[in-house]
């Protein structure tokens, strides 16, 4: 299969971060304005006397649990359920990959399929491209990174944030060669300049992407002043975490499944650096006079 013009390519790239843009822009305004509405109305249900008079009488203990897990007003409350919730999703995703990559070959065609089928987009130019973004995820680019922004956290007084960055940093890692090593996946067929050593599943970049880049974009916008400017932080941002996940497949030194595992890993980690963070952050208000 002849790869397309590298015009096309671009083209539709462009067209992609456009649609998307609005796609995020719209979903982040949804969620902005109702989701502490949302709360406030779960805090309000539960603690509502004549709808759940009954039950608060009954069972108080758990009216008051459901009360905390849903307040609005501290993180211990609506949004460390939420992440929790979100967590225990990738676990059920991850735990699904595995098996399907385990026990059937649907998986493993899916993605010989798949990686024969990007050969259309990989036009010269694109492979130089996308070789120089899967660069920014390699591990010395990664540690580098982290170094970094460990430097400028310390300079800023934000101590709190650093333990977050290394749990999600560290973590993800070492639950990612454990799996490279425990399921010694080969890779693709090399058929572009890239090549790698280590085993395919999952993904070293695309967990060293999200749990890097992810935490950083998090510790930015955490005290960023503006809708409009954390939104175009998280999406530009995430749009760097997907272009560099997505280049390992570019470049046939993943399978996809290999960096949806990676993802997955990653953003788990990525959660757990997120609480660790903001009940640090909490803990340390409460403590101040």
């Amino acid at each position: 299969m002849s790869p397309l013009p590298f015009w096309q390519l671009l083209l539709m790239l462009v067209a992609t971060l456009v649609a998307s843009r609005f796609i995020a822009w719209w979903l982040w305004r949804a969620l902005a304005f109702s989701g502490p509405r949302v709360g406030r109305g779960l805090t309000g249900l539960a603690r509502r006397p004549r709808l759940g008079g009954w039950f608060q009488r009954r069972f108080p203990a758990t009216t008051r649990a459901v009360a905390a897990r849903t307040a609005v007003d501290r993180f211990s409350g609506l949004p460390l359920t939420l992440i929790a919730a979100l967590a225990l999703y990738l676990i059920f995703l991850g735990v699904g990959l595995v098996e399907d990559l385990v026990e059937g070959e649907e998986l493993i065609a899916f993605d010989r399929r798949f990686n024969d089928a990007l050969g259309v987009i990989r036009n010269p130019h694109v492979v130089d491209l996308f070789g120089w973004i899967t660069g920014l995820g390699n591990t010395e680019t990664l540690v580098a990174v982290m170094l970094v922004a460990t430097g400028f956290l310390w300079a800023h007084g934000r101590h709190r944030y650093i333990p977050g960055l290394v749990l999600a940093v560290v973590g993800s890692q070492a639950l990612t060669y454990a799996g490279k090593f425990a399921f010694d996946r080969d890779r693709p067929d090399f058929v572009t300049f890239a090549t790698a050593s280590t085993p395919s599943f999952p993904s070293a970049h695309a967990t060293g992407a999200i749990a890097v880049y992810g935490f950083i974009i998090y510790a930015i916008a955490r005290d960023l002043p503006g809708m409009g400017r954390r939104f175009e932080l998280g999406y530009w941002g995430t749009v760097l975490i997907a272009l560099i996940a997505s280049s390992r497949a570019v470049l046939s030194v993943h399978y996809v499944s290999d960096i949806a595992a990676g993802l997955l890993v990653g953003g788990f980690w990525l959660l757990s650096g997120f609480a660790l963070t903001e009940y640090l952050r909490q803990h340390e208000g409460v403590r101040r006079p």
